[in-house]
């Protein structure tokens, strides 16, 4: 049989149809020739939405940006060869970190597979364990039902999106022509319903599970709870009155959506200041129990804090099934929705009536770190630690904020004042790449259909130099803290080998990003104080199209200020370490 290329068109068509039919929207597209027919469709969908630019991996770290944003999947449409493993460094991030990712990979035939011809490579299960599904398209053949191809989408979509949610790998095998001649494509007619519509799994928590929970939580004088990275705003707030019911201090991670902005008690947004010495501290404090609630937290302290205590139960509340128990202490697992196993609990346990000494010790000790900080921080000196503080009180409310990985998101989550704005956070922690983050931030706008601010290092914003191009259109503050290299680095032990510590580690460059700005098309200020950032801020915040800030800091100045900043708090570690009477 003859080889039909408006077949091959029309199989396209109906694929990415259906992916708009199921709630698929925006497509992240790279040129190439092998995606044609893929990039045809998309392009005359009157409801699909195209975002195009020239780097596979910043296009993948784009379409992860809008998932985290919005719980659904983007699409990622590449040409075949090496422009599929591009995507790897976002796929794993997406499949660390549970966020739904489709992966349209267009193909070589399989007769022209281990031939030699050009730019062919076995891509079928590139990705490995790192999808949550994967399937190969047959090449399209008029013999074919072409439900085949909407059924595939529609399992693709919801394999994607159900827990754990997920990147999901369709490679798209095409023959030449790829692309019928010109005045035969013909305008797609959208629809509304999919093919095979799945119903979402329930995730209410089981009965008998959730009876076992409140009743060890019952018997628990000295218990802590900790809120991990939260998808919605929903569950945050959840949280935050399941503490409050139990009068349990709250421990808030930086992604939670309640360490910033959401002052009050329980709370106790300076944990990781108080447990300088998390081994002390365990011994000290002999917390009974954790109630650890969503997903990963940034804190280093707080696990070697736990590891070290000898709790009676530590019990694990995520809508996943994904084990995150990396000093195997989790006693207990509960898989259901947050929300509605938080708001469950409230209504099973009684309300604690005036707070525990336990609670009130935690909170003493907090609010005290807040007021020496207040004052430390009165000195506005241009340091990372300073400008964390600040900029978490001059973040507007309508703004979301991005944290770049490495040192920036340990910046916010430590010193972040606690009492301005409460925006939605992101920050690529599945796997803690400091790849991407540009791209991420992008889609991450676009998904929030709101300004963002971006908070990154200059290693990692030269990592993705070229995903600027992405956001001259958009009203994103890039904040970049060049301290010339890697600024993490300083604070750990490699950093006593001088020998090898500055060409290895440090790694200076001598690079500032004027030229970047201007050649991307955003606006550029280099504050040198902290009233000029505050005032370049505020400004960047009412354009609707992008800026850079670029922030020079000295790498040995801020390993220097935070370990002043700390031993400004030693006496309130000494008196928060001091053994509680039963």
């Amino acid at each position: 049989m003859s080889f039909d290329v408006r077949n091959q068109q029309d199989w396209a068509d109906q694929l990415i149809d259906e992916l708009v039919r199921c709630g698929v929207t925006h497509f992240c597209i790279a040129p190439g020739s092998r995606s044609t027919p893929l990039v045809a469709a998309v392009a005359r969908h009157p409801e699909a939405r195209a975002i195009v630019h020239y780097d596979e991996r910043g296009t993948a770290f784009w379409a992860l940006g809008y998932g985290r944003a919005t719980g659904r999947p983007a699409a990622w449409i590449t040409t075949s060869g090496t422009a599929v493993a591009n995507g790897l460094p976002a796929v794993v991030e997406a499949s660390q970190d549970e966020v739904p990712l489709l992966l349209l990979t267009a193909d070589r035939p399989p007769e022209l597979r281990d031939t030699g011809a050009n730019q062919t490579i076995d891509q079928v299960k590139l990705f490995g364990s790192y999808v949550r599904w994967q399937f190969e398209l047959p090449v399209p053949d008029p013999d074919l039902d072409p439900a085949l191809v909407r059924t595939t989408i529609d399992q693709a979509v919801y394999r994607s999106m159900r827990s754990p949610a997920g990147p999901v790998h369709l490679n798209c095998p095409f023959r030449e022509p790829l692309v019928p001649e010109p005045g035969k494509l013909a305008p797609i007619k959208a629809f509304n319903e999919p093919h095979t519509r799945y119903a979402a799994p329930v995730m209410a928590p089981d009965p008998v599970a959730l009876s076992e929970l409140a009743a060890t939580v019952r018997s628990v004088e000295r218990g802590l709870i900790i809120a991990g990275r939260l998808r919605t705003a929903e569950a945050a707030t959840a949280v935050a009155k399941l503490a409050a019911h139990l009068g349990w201090p709250l421990l808030p991670d930086v992604t939670s959506g309640l360490r910033l902005g959401a002052d009050g008690f329980p709370l106790v947004p300076f944990a990781e200041l108080l447990l300088r010495d998390p081994e002390r501290a365990a011994r000290a404090l002999q917390p009974e129990a954790v109630l650890h609630i969503g997903g990963r937290f940034v804190s280093k302290r707080l696990l070697q804090f736990i590891k070290a205590a000898r709790l009676r139960c530590y019990a694990h509340v995520h809508d996943s099934p994904i084990r995150l128990d990396p000093v195997h202490r989790v006693t207990f697992r509960l898989e259901a929705d947050v929300a509605r196993t938080c708001t469950a609990l409230v209504e099973t346990l009684p309300a604690t009536g005036r707070p525990s000494a336990w609670t009130r010790h935690w909170r003493r000790a907090d609010e005290a770190v807040r007021n020496r900080l207040q004052q430390q921080f009165q000195h506005r000196e241009l340091a990372e630690p300073d400008v964390a503080w600040h900029l978490a009180r001059w973040l507007p409310s309508t703004h979301g904020l991005v944290l770049a990985s490495s040192l920036p998101v340990r910046l916010m989550h430590t010193w972040a004042a606690p009492d301005g704005t409460q925006p939605p956070v992101a920050a690529n922690r599945g796997a803690s790449g400091i790849d991407g983050t540009v791209a991420t931030v992008a889609g991450f706008a676009m998904g929030l259909e709101r300004p963002v601010t971006l908070l990154i290092g200059d290693l990692a914003l030269l990592h993705d130099l070229n995903s600027l191009a992405l956001l001259r259109d958009q009203p994103v503050v890039v904040v970049v803290l060049n301290n010339d290299g890697g600024g993490i680095f300083s604070f750990l032990p490699i950093a006593a080998h001088t020998e090898l510590f500055e060409p290895f580690f440090g790694t200076p460059h001598g690079l500032q990003f004027a030229h970047a700005a201007h050649l991307f098309g955003l606006t550029y200020e280099a504050p040198r104080t902290l009233q000029e950032l505050e005032q370049a801020y505020r400004e960047a915040c009412s354009r609707p199209t992008a800026t850079l800030l670029e922030v020079r800091t000295h790498r040995s100045r801020t390993y220097t200020r935070w370990l002043e900043l700390e031993a400004t708090l030693a006496d309130i570690c000494e008196a928060f370490y001091e053994p509680l009477s039963s």
